[in-house]
Order: structure tokens, then C-alpha cells, then sequence
């Protein structure tokens, strides 16, 4: 704990703030000021520490720290889109601290090279930890001393009188939350120690131990400092002189020697952790070339990693001003540690029997973590968090397209997050009035025997329900279903969803096929989600003959719509370009004020047909009566006003129905509401007189056209 933890997170956060620039937060805004940030910024990363380690005493924790506890809980897509801009930003900083390294040894030698100094600092680092991490741990206890000396040599100085209690306005504009965005990136290396955590023995417990001692530690450092600054300098000197601390300390030389090496082992524990996130997501495919990112050497060390982290270095040195990039570096730690928070709040929330953390916080602890470090990313550069946040967004998006696959798969609750939604929005839809002619969408129950009918019409299936209905799919077992089957049940499924089609299968064993499509039909009904639509196929002349106006009436007593697909053996579904609404009945005598008796099905078809092949659509009424055809083109028009349909043509003859079909407009479908008791032998007829595939919809009694 201490070696792999304690220590690392404990150098990171004793930086090149605390030397020189918390006499300047004191400077600017008071001892109780400087206090109030310094608790505040803590508050913010502690919170996150401890949801860090409630959330580590649940999970097995892989390597790679923060993107582990991520990609395990949300996934790996979650858990890259935060993986790499936080690898870059631990890159990136490895440089700053190499720039703050050189300004330091530049006190003591003002003459030396600037460029020289930084890479012989980066080429010392990189062999340190290129070695081996013991060497890198070891050196951190010889800089570990130093830094104790330094801050002796500071204390040892004593006080020149007594800090006043005050909230005092310094020469900065903007006051307190400014000076809070300078100090706050002070207290960003809190996962210094989580990033080993592929290097620990047992991480569950190191992790917690160590980043809370070092949080702790550090956090006494720090407020007392600050009592030192204030009662030792008036605040215009604190807040215009650096080097006050250098000067008034003991022995300058020591803190400067502290300094050096508060930064040059914030560069080492950087060095390690950014090769072991990116390491870690190397081995879970997150990057391209993973094979050879997750490689080790014989000892363990991914060296790999660690030359790709060098060069990164090299060419971020190279730059020579990191002002521009710096704030990102905060903003990718911050969004990481939200992120964390944000983890624990889901698991928390979701009441899942998984989730048994060995050490419970409560859920204030993570909300505070969370609304905190959102605070302070907008508070620091408002314009930088949102692109941080829309890069972050934009790795999400290219992960997700790439359906990434890990050789190390695990669990996530990103399923369970959803299911917890839906399971509230079901119980907040019950206890609302019914409304379903206003939230009608089309939900289809799809009985077959051989899920081989469906092949050449499930993308019918799919234009008549997207985007946002559904299809059930029940396999009929009469005399059990091969494995064969069984696989084309499960290709329609894919093959839906591929679709962005919610879909779902089962199988039915039953007697005969009428009984298996009524026990679904009943099975279904106090559903939530139940399906609204029974769809049939019309089986050819030639093959089995179900019962179908008897599957019809137990479909209507259990307030189901029905579609009767009878398809055209040669025209299909032709260009899908034309689509032909006949109206019958009400239809053709409906006024404004009354309900449509069986018609409403047939015109919400016809209206997702129109959207989905992008089609035209005719509307034909055929009457007997010469002086009924004005009415019933009013009753019509007044349809389309009301139904809000849009039809390129509106046809209302005189005539037999059954002599108008072969002289109708030819179509690519025809549509028709289907009678209470059909005649299976005409609608084959009007199938071969129309020319093209047909289907007859009944109404629910639970839709509406004018809805």
C-alpha cells in the first residue's frame, strides 16, 4: 500500500503548486480564503476517492485504474471515450511537469539550456521507469525525503506574527473563484496510485487505504503551509513575489531541491500510469495495433506502451509552450473523476444484488463528487469543458461504431441502467389515464411455423413498424422446433435489430397452429408492451390451410388489429413507389364529429408505408350510385383534411368493386379493411384482378386515424 499508493499519490499532489503558488492563493484572497479553497478543492476529491473505493471493494479491478472502473461498469465504449483523452492528458502533463522541473534548476542555474534540461529530464524519467517500476518506487522514497527536508526547512523558519482570520480581496480579478481555478489542478493526482492498479497484490484494499492516507496527508500540508504564508507576509508581497517561499525558508536551497523533486516525481508516477491505462486498453482492443500496445516484457513492464508514451513526450517537449493544451489536461482529469461519480450514483441507484461494496458510502458522497467536479470545469474554462466534453462525446461515437469485442469480456450494468428506465417509465405509465389512440404505434405479433415465410418479408415488417414499433415473433412448435429453425428465429431477430426494429422471439409449443397463436394472443395481453397487431400471411393455394377467420375472431375479442398480408407471387412488393388506400363503408360517408368503423387500421398502414418507402399514395372508393360520387369525394377530402394523410390522388368510381379491380391504377400494394367474416377464396381473387400483393387490416377499436 504504501509502496504502489500511498507514495505516488502523495508526491503528485505535493507538486509545483504547493511550492509556488500557495503563497499566491493566500496573497490574493486571506488565510480563511486560502483555507475555504483548500477545503473546498479537497472536499471535491475526496468525495471521489471514496466513491473510487467503494466502488473498488465491489468490482475485481483490472489494470488500468480509472478506465478499468469505468469500462467495467459502463463498458468498454464508456470506458475508452474516457480512457483516451485521459491517457493524453497524463502524457501531456508528464511534459509540464518536465517544463516546471527545468524553471525550478533554472533558480539555482539561470544560465543553463532550457531544451537541454528538458530532455536530458525526460530521458533520465523514461529510462527510470523503462528499467523497472521497483527502481521508479525506490527513487520515490529518495524524493520523498527530500520533499520532508524541504518542508522542514520551511516550517523550521517559525512565524513572524500572527495570520490574521481573514477573507481579504488580493489583486486578482474575478476574487475567490478565480484564484480556486489556479490552485484546484494542486489536488488532480489522486489516481496516481488507482493508474498501478494492475501492479498491485491486492488492489481492493491498497487503493482506498492509500489514496485516502495521501489525500489526508497532504491535506494537513497544505492548510498549514498556508498558516506559514500568512504569518510571514503581508498579502501584496504573497501575492507578487514566487519565490517568497525560497527565501524566507531556512534553507532556500532544500525547498528548491524540493521543488525539483516534487516535480520530477510527478513526471515518474506520470510515466507509469499513462503506460498502464493505455496498456490496459491495448488488452481490451480499444486501440488500433492493441496487439502490440499489450505487449510485456519477461518482467512485467509494457514497454510497448512506454516507448509510444515517450515519443508523445518527445514531441509535446518539442512544442516548448504547453499553455494552450494545459487546461484540457485538468479538464480530462476532471471529466474522468465525474465519470467515476457518476458510476457509483448509477450502481447505487439501479439496487442491483451485484452491487455489494465491502465499504458503503453514502449517496451524497458521489453527488458531491460529481456536481463538484462539473463546478469546477466550468468555473476554470467554460469554452474548454465543452470541447473537452465533445471530444469525449466523439470518442464514444467512433468506439461504439467500431462494435468493439475484448479477448478479456466482462459484465457491465449498462443493460440493467436501461431496464431500471424502462421499469420506472412503466410503473409512471400505468398510473397515467390510458391513451391509446394517441401513443398507437404498431407492435406486431408474428406467428409462424417456419420462421423461413418471414425471409422474403421481413423488411415489410420493418417498414410498416419503423421506427418505433416492434415485432414479436413467435415460433409454433407442433411437433417441436429443429435447430434450424430455432437459427432462423434468432437471424429475423438480428436481423431487426440491426434495423433499429425493437424485436423479440419466442417458441409456443402447441396442438395446432390456431392454439399457439390464441395462447400468445392471451399470454401478451396484460403486457405493458403488448402487442396491438395479430399479422397473418395468406398461405398459397397450395400449402397448409390454417383457420383463419377463427384466429381472426379470438384477435378482435381480445381487442387486436389484424393485417391479412396476401402477397403476389410475381409482384411482390413491386418498386415500392405506389400505394393504393381503398376506402369502404363509413369511410366513404364519414363527416367530421363520428367515428370510422374499420378504417382506421387500413389509413395508419398506409401512412407508414407512405413514410418509410418515401411513396405516393392513391385513395379509391367505388360506389353504386352515380349521385353519391360528389358526397363521397366531401366525406374523402374532409378524410385527408382530418387524418392528415397525404394523397396525390383521390379516385371515386362507379361501379361493382369486383369489375373495377382489373381496371384500377396498377400499384405496388393495395390496401383494405378486412370484413368480419372474410371470404378466403375472393381476397385470393382480388390478389390475381389487382395485380400485385394485398393486405386487409381490421380495426382494435383501440386506434384512431384522427388521433
Amino acid at each position: 500500500m504504501i509502496k504502489g499508493v500511498y507514495v505516488p499519490t502523495l508526491l503528485t499532489i505535493l507538486g509545483v503548486i504547493l511550492y509556488l503558488r500557495t503563497g499566491w492563493v493566500v496573497g490574493n484572497v486571506g488565510l480563511l480564503g486560502a483555507w475555504m479553497i483548500i477545503v473546498i478543492a479537497f472536499s471535491i476529491t475526496t468525495s471521489t476517492a471514496l466513491s473510487m473505493s467503494s466502488i473498488i471493494s465491489n468490482i475485481r479491478i483490472g489494470p488500468g485504474g480509472p478506465y478499468s472502473i469505468i469500462a467495467r461498469s459502463l463498458g468498454m465504449e464508456v470506458g475508452g471515450s474516457i480512457g483516451v483523452p485521459l491517457y493524453f492528458a497524463l502524457a501531456f502533463s508528464i511534459a509540464l511537469y518536465i517544463f516546471w522541473f527545468r524553471e525550478g534548476l533554472r533558480y539555482l542555474f539561470p544560465a543553463i539550456p532550457p531544451v537541454l534540461v528538458d530532455f536530458v529530464t525526460f530521458l533520465v524519467a523514461f529510462s527510470i521507469v523503462f528499467l523497472s517500476t521497483d527502481v521508479a518506487f525506490r527513487v520515490q522514497y529518495i524524493i520523498l525525503a527530500i520533499i520532508a527536508a524541504s518542508l522542514v526547512s520551511i516550517f523550521a523558519a517559525g512565524l513572524d506574527f500572527a495570520p490574521p482570520l481573514t477573507l481579504t480581496a488580493g489583486p486578482v480579478d474575478g476574487t475567490f473563484w478565480v484564484v480556486f481555478a489556479v490552485f484546484f489542478p494542486a489536488v488532480t493526482g489522486i489516481m496516481a496510485g488507482a493508474n498501478m492498479s494492475g501492479e498491485l497484490t491486492n488492489p481492493r484494499r491498497s487503493i482506498p487505504l492509500g489514496t485516502l492516507g495521501a489525500i489526508a496527508t497532504s491535506l494537513v500540508i497544505y492548510l498549514i503551509l498556508a498558516y506559514w504564508f500568512a504569518g510571514n507576509a503581508s498579502s501584496s508581497e504573497l501575492a507578487s513575489n514566487f519565490n517568497f517561499i525560497f527565501e524566507q525558508a531556512t534553507v532556500g536551497s532544500v525547498v528548491v531541491a524540493g521543488l525539483l523533486a516534487a516535480t520530477f516525481s510527478s513526471a515518474l508516477n506520470s510515466f507509469v500510469g499513462a503506460s498502464r491505462v493505455l496498456h490496459a486498453m491495448a488488452e481490451h482492443n480499444i486501440l488500433p495495433r492493441s496487439a502490440w500496445f499489450s505487449r510485456r516484457s519477461a518482467s512485467g513492464i509494457p514497454r510497448n506502451a512506454l516507448i509510444f508514451t515517450g515519443i508523445v513526450v518527445a514531441g509535446v517537449l518539442l512544442l516548448r509552450d504547453l499553455n494552450t493544451v494545459a487546461p484540457f489536461i485538468t479538464m480530462f482529469f476532471l471529466i474522468s473523476y465525474a465519470m467515476i461519480n457518476i458510476v457509483i450514483l448509477l450502481e447505487q441507484s439501479l439496487g442491483l444484488a451485484s452491487f455489494r461494496p465491502l465499504f458503503r458510502i453514502p449517496r451524497i458522497i458521489p453527488l458531491i463528487g460529481t456536481l463538484g467536479c462539473l463546478f469546477v470545469m466550468f468555473i476554470i474554462n467554460a469554452v474548454f469543458s465543452l470541447i473537452a466534453v465533445i471530444l469525449v462525446a466523439a470518442f464514444y461515437n467512433i468506439l461504439l461504431y467500431r462494435h468493439l469485442t475484448s479477448p478479456q469480456p466482462y459484465g457491465d450494468v449498462r443493460s440493467s441502467l436501461f431496464v431500471a428506465l424502462a421499469e420506472w417509465a412503466a410503473k409512471k405509465a400505468m398510473s397515467l389515464p390510458i391513451s391509446q389512440e394517441r401513443a398507437w404505434r404498431p407492435n406486431l405479433l408474428v406467428p409462424v411455423e417456419n420462421p423461413a415465410v418471414l425471409y422474403g418479408i421481413s423488411e415489410f415488417l420493418r417498414d410498416i413498424t419503423f421506427p418505433h414499433g416492434s415485432v414479436s415473433i413467435i415460433g409454433i412448435a407442433l411437433d417441436g422446433m429443429s435447430d434450424e429453425q430455432k437459427d432462423g428465429l434468432l437471424l429475423l431477430w438480428e436481423d431487426f435489430q440491426m434495423d433499429a426494429i425493437y424485436a423479440e422471439w419466442t417458441i409456443v409449443n402447441a396442438h395446432t397452429f390456431e392454439d399457439g397463436v390464441i395462447a400468445s394472443i392471451q399470454t401478451l395481453k396484460r403486457t405493458l408492451f403488448s402487442p396491438n397487431i395479430v399479422f397473418l400471411q395468406l398461405p398459397p393455394e397450395t400449402g397448409k390451410i390454417h383457420d383463419l377467420p377463427f384466429i381472426m375472431q379470438k384477435a378482435t375479442e381480445n381487442l387486436k388489429g389484424i393485417i391479412l398480408y396476401a402477397g403476389h407471387p410475381q409482384a411482390v412488393l413491386g418498386r415500392k413507389r405506389r400505394i393504393s388506400l381503398w376506402l369502404t363503408g363509413s369511410c366513404t360517408d364519414w363527416y367530421p364529429g363520428t367515428r370510422l368503423e374499420n378504417c382506421d387500421l387500413s389509413i395508419l398502414v398506409a401512412y407508414k408505408l407512405l413514410l418509410n418507402w418515401d411513396a405516393d399514395l392513391m385513395l379509391l372508393a367505388v360506389v353504386n350510385e352515380k349521385d353519391r360520387i360528389p358526397k363521397v369525394e366531401e366525406s374523402i377530402s374532409m378524410l385527408i383534411e382530418y387524418a392528415r394523410i397525404s394523397a396525390k390522388n383521390v379516385r371515386v368510381v362507379l361501379g361493382p368493386f369486383t369489375d373495377f379491380l382489373e381496371d384500377a391504377p396498377r400499384v405496388d400494394i393495395n390496401i383494405f379493411s378486412l370484413p368480419p367474416d372474410p371470404d378466403i377464396g375472393m381476397i385470393r381473387e382480388i390478389v390475381m384482378k389487382t395485380g400485385s400483393t394485398c393486405i386487409f387490416c381490421r380495426d382494435s377499436t383501440q386506434e384512431s386515424a384522427l388521433a
